[in-house]
């Protein structure tokens, strides 16, 4: 066994994990028809919690229900009936098993909803993706009063995460989504007091922050996933990163996840990690997409830091948790297939995802990571012998039937 990837980790908060493996966010598409919480993520985050991790982290949940991620989302944007809190008191119950933190994330997809589920969606400015009309409409500026909403909206969903057993939250501020979306200068082009300069590009982010802290108490875990850059140009750089991440740390956040990349850039898939270069070999070597970015931002804060993206061998977690760059490893595709992977580890595997070595590039698309999930929510093992092709057409027919059966679109 590894002492560095057992050992415990302390939050500014006082929260302690009990190891330095965290389950990275990945979108379920497991809600029902009115977007609650279902039997499936009882299902599938008790298997995430059985197999070792310390933390957790959910899927998106959506703060407002007009605008989805995609049609399976949970979404909690108003008082929530029976029904729906004891689904998600089921939820927390299962995904904080064998002391198992389990923090929701919460997200605003902003202009990154689907046409399929919104026709009429918003930005800060009516600055378009530069991706097919046919899949994500012209958005709408959004009014000062509907910035402050979500604010709002943020904090309602955290308490009411909060009261149903959820350990802590994540603060969904990268890939693209509404809060990045008001970090960037490319997509945020408002003279009001949400746009023009960093501070105030920032002030969203940092004032759902602050909202949350002061509704959820002081001992509440909150996180934040943050762009270490976007990887377009004039668009949210790694300088603007670092400068963020002191706000954030003064805010008084206690976990920092590191991330990159849009839509339209989507280097969070592992296709960038120098803005405009190719992942370079050294970095490919050490495994961590954004490695590189969290020694930059572990100089300016001292807080608890994860990166996600690429780390397979216990050797690779080891060395970057010895380097003191980060304090957490994040795990997301080697966790949609085998969800007991930091037991593995722990136990003393040298890697985990040699599965993969067989699937990529063919079958390595979103959709076939997302089917994973679902089958592990309805109690199967994930189909690993199905083709690429097959993925991504089963994975369009899930989304359009879900999208089909929601009530009120």
């Amino acid at each position: 066994m590894s002492d560095s990837l057992a050992s415990p980790l302390v939050l500014p908060c006082g929260a302690i994990i009990k190891n330095r493996f965290g389950k990275a966010p990945l979108t379920e598409g497991l809600a029902d028809e009115l977007n609650r919480a279902t039997a499936r993520h009882a299902e599938l985050y008790g298997r995430w919690a059985d197999g070792g991790s310390g933390v957790v982290v959910t899927g998106n949940v959506q703060v407002d229900r007009r605008y989805l991620e995609r049609p399976g989302n949970v979404v909690i944007d108003g008082p929530q009936d029976e029904a729906a809190l004891t689904a998600l008191r089921a939820y927390a119950a299962a995904g904080t098993a064998k002391r198992t933190h389990l923090w929701m994330q919460l997200n605003h997809p902003g202009r990154q909803t689907p046409r399929r589920v919104c026709d009429k969606p918003v930005a800060p400015s009516a600055v378009p993706l530069a991706l097919p009309e046919v899949a994500f409409a012209h958005p709408r500026a959004m009014t000062g009063d509907e910035v402050t909403d979500v604010i709002e909206r943020f904090t309602h969903a955290a308490l009411v995460a909060q009261q149903t057993g959820f350990t802590g939250v994540q603060v969904h501020a990268a890939h693209g989504y509404l809060l990045s979306q008001f970090l960037t200068p490319l997509v945020n082009k408002r003279d009001d007091e949400w746009g023009g300069s960093l501070e105030d590009r920032a002030r969203l982010l940092l004032s759902v922050v602050r909202s949350i802290r002061a509704a959820c108490g002081a001992e509440f875990p909150i996180s934040v996933k943050l762009n270490s850059s976007d990887f377009q140009n004039g668009g949210f750089s790694s300088q603007d990163c670092l400068t963020v991440v002191q706000w954030l740390e003064e805010a008084g956040i206690d976990h920092l996840e590191i991330s990159g990349g849009n839509y339209e850039e989507p280097s969070m898939m592992g296709s960038k990690n120098t803005e405009g270069d190719t992942v370079a070999d050294s970095t490919v070597r050490r495994e961590a997409y954004f490695l590189t970015y969290a020694e930059e931002i572990r100089k300016v804060t001292s807080l608890p830091l994860m990166v996600t993206g690429g780390f397979r061998t216990r050797a690779g977690m080891e060395e970057a948790l010895a380097s003191g760059v980060l304090d957490m490893i994040g795990l997301g595709r080697p966790m949609c297939v085998e969800t007991d992977t930091p037991n593995k580890l722990l136990g003393g595997a040298d890697a985990c995802g040699a599965w993969e070595k067989q699937i990529r590039p063919a079958k390595a698309g979103l959709g076939w990571f997302c089917l994973a999930l679902i089958n592990h929510g309805e109690g199967k093992d994930p189909d690993t012998a199905m083709t690429g092709e097959d993925a991504m057409k089963r994975f369009m027919a899930n989304e359009e039937a879900t999208a089909a059966a929601l009530v009120g679109r």
